[in-house]
C-alpha cells in the first residue's frame, strides 16, 4: 500500500506561522537575556588582560586591548594572596567533607516515617531559618569553644544548612524505595549498615548537589574569616580580597595598603594597576566556582527539582 507521504518527509509536521513567530521571538528573547548576563562576564575577562590606560580611556569593550597582565602580576605579589588560597582550598574540601556527612546523617534520620519526635525535630530545624542568636552570642559561643582563631571555626561553622538538609530528606524519601529498607532490616542489618551500604551508593545524586551547593557556599565566605580571624596566615581568599578591593590601591613592590605615593607620577601608576586589579581580583576569586559550576550544572538543577517536591 503506497504512503502518501513524501519521501524523507515522514514524521516531521509542518509549524503553523504563529508557533514559527513565538519560536523565532522566543530564541531572540532568550539570546538577549544570555547576552546580559554573559558579557558582564566577558568584559571582566578582558578587562582583566588589558593595558590599564585602554581601561580609563573606555576603549575595552568587545576585545581586549593592548595585552597586559600588570593586574594578575600585582596581585600575585601580595604575599598573603598564594597562602590565603590554599587556605580557601583546605577549608572548602574539609568543610564540604563534614557538611555532606552530617546531613546526609541528619536526613536520614528525618526521613524514617517511624522516628519519635520526628515533627519536633523538623520544626525546631525550620525555626533556625528564621531566627537566629545574632553575630555577638555566635561570637562568644566560638570564643568559648577555643574556635576563635582557629581554622575550625571556619570549617565548622555552616557546617549544616537547613534549606540543603531538606533537600537531601525529600530525596532519599521520594528516591529510595521503602521496600530496600524492609529487605534490609529482615536480614538483620541495623540503620548503620543500611545507610552506609544501601543509602550512601544511591545517593550519588544529592552527595554532589550538596558538594556544589557547600562548596560554593564555603568558598565565597568572606565575613567568617573578617570576624573570627585574628591571626592573618589563616584568612581564607575572599577576605585577603576583600580587603584589597577595600583599599583600591595598589603598590607594584607588593605592599598592598599604600597610604600616599612618594609623587604624582607613582600615585597615577598605582591608581592605573588599582583599576585593572579589579578585574584580575574578581577573575581570580569567581573563576574556580565558574569552571565547577560548568562541570555541576546539571545537578544544580536536580537539586532545584528534589527541592520542589514535598516530603
Amino acid at each position: 500500500m503506497a504512503s502518501n507521504a513524501a519521501p524523507g518527509k515522514t514524521g516531521k509536521r509542518k509549524l503553523s506561522r504563529s508557533n514559527r513567530v513565538f519560536q523565532i521571538v522566543n530564541t531572540v528573547f532568550w539570546i538577549m537575556i544570555m547576552f546580559i548576563i554573559l558579557y558582564p562576564l566577558y568584559l571582566v575577562v578582558i578587562a582583566s588582560v588589558s593595558d590599564p590606560d585602554a581601561i580609563i580611556r573606555g576603549e575595552v569593550v568587545w576585545h581586549p586591548v593592548g595585552i597586559s597582565m600588570r593586574g594578575y602580576q600585582a596581585i600575585f605579589k601580595y604575599k598573603e594572596m598564594l597562602r590565603s588560597y590554599g587556605n580557601s582550598i583546605l577549608y572548602t574540601f574539609s568543610s564540604v567533607v563534614i557538611s555532606i556527612m552530617i546531613t546526609l546523617l541528619g536526613a536520614y534520620v528525618l526521613s524514617r516515617p517511624k522516628f519519635k519526635g520526628k515533627a519536633l525535630f523538623n520544626m525546631f530545624f525550620v525555626f533556625t531559618m528564621f531566627f537566629g542568636g545574632g553575630l555577638i552570642p555566635t561570637f562568644l559561643v566560638m570564643r568559648d569553644l577555643r574556635l576563635y582563631n582557629t581554622p575550625w571555626v571556619i570549617i565548622l561553622m555552616g557546617s549544616v544548612n537547613v534549606w540543603n538538609l531538606m533537600v537531601a530528606r525529600t530525596f532519599i524519601q521520594t528516591s529510595i524505595p521503602h521496600e530496600l529498607y524492609e529487605a534490609s532490616m529482615i536480614d538483620g542489618a541495623t540503620h548503620f549498615d543500611y545507610f552506609g551500604r544501601v543509602v550512601l551508593p544511591l545517593s550519588k545524586t544529592i552527595i554532589a548537589v550538596l558538594a556544589v551547593y557547600y562548596g560554593v557556599a564555603k568558598w565565597n565566605d568572606y565575613f567568617t574569616g573578617l570576624v573570627y580571624l585574628r591571626d592573618r596566615s589563616l584568612y581564607p581568599l575572599q577576605t585577603v580580597l576583600r580587603e584589597i578591593l577595600a583599599t583600591l590601591q595598589v603598590d607594584m613592590s607588593g605592599d598592598y595598603m599604600i597610604s600616599m605615593a612618594d609623587d604624582m607620577s607613582s600615585m597615577i601608576e598605582a591608581t592605573k594597576v588599582a583599576q585593572v586589579a579589579k578585574y584580575c581580583i574578581i577573575v581570580v576569586a569567581t573563576g574556580p566556582v565558574v569552571i565547577l559550576y560548568g562541570f555541576m550544572q546539571k545537578y544544580f538543577e536536580k537539586g532545584v527539582m528534589i527541592g520542589s517536591l514535598k516530603g
